[in-house]
């Protein structure tokens, strides 16, 4: 279970908000953000909120978007080297979610930075180019992570580093 929280241009394709109250995230992730980037094919782009992994994902047909962005996301923790059973339990653990609008700035600020970023190095037309451009993103210096690591793959790397044995 997790919080998908959306721009507004993303939830006039998703569909209506929850009226739930929201939860606490069960993936090891937490909650993510998403907006709609207009190319041709139009694109999802989705932010971590806890690690700033950016994840791009084909938007037509938007119904089925989650499900494929579950899937993105594997391939991309997977071009991180993260263990296989530790993205299996990720990506099963993503098959419930929320749907809410977004509320922190500042991972709202970060996508726009990666939308930019991603229309400077070139508009990606298919999936594999998806996935190359968000391992390259996933490498950019980010300003809300300069405590902590900076990077979000190395944010990820830490996030899923295997813990040492006692």
């Amino acid at each position: 279970m997790f919080v998908l929280y959306a721009t507004q241009k993303l939830l006039d394709r998703l569909g209506s908000t929850t009226t739930d109250p929201l939860v606490e995230p069960t993936t090891s992730m937490g909650n993510w953000y998403a907006t709609a980037l207009f190319w041709r094919p139009q694109v999802a782009l989705f932010v971590n909120e806890n690690t700033l992994l950016p994840v791009l994902v084909h938007l037509a047909p938007a119904q089925t978007v989650l499900a494929r962005f579950v899937d993105a996301l594997a391939a991309v923790l997977d071009g991180l080297a993260v263990p296989h059973p530790l993205v299996s339990r990720e990506a099963e653990l993503m098959s419930d979610y929320q749907l809410a609008k977004t509320v922190n700035r500042s991972v709202v600020g970060m996508m726009n930075e990666f939308s930019y970023l991603a229309d400077a190095h070139g508009r990606a037309e298919t999936t594999a180019d998806l996935l190359r451009l968000s391992l390259s993103s996933a490498g950019t210096p980010c300003g809300p992570l300069r405590a902590r690591s900076g990077f979000p793959d190395l944010e990820v790397a830490a996030l899923f580093e295997p813990e040492p044995n006692s």
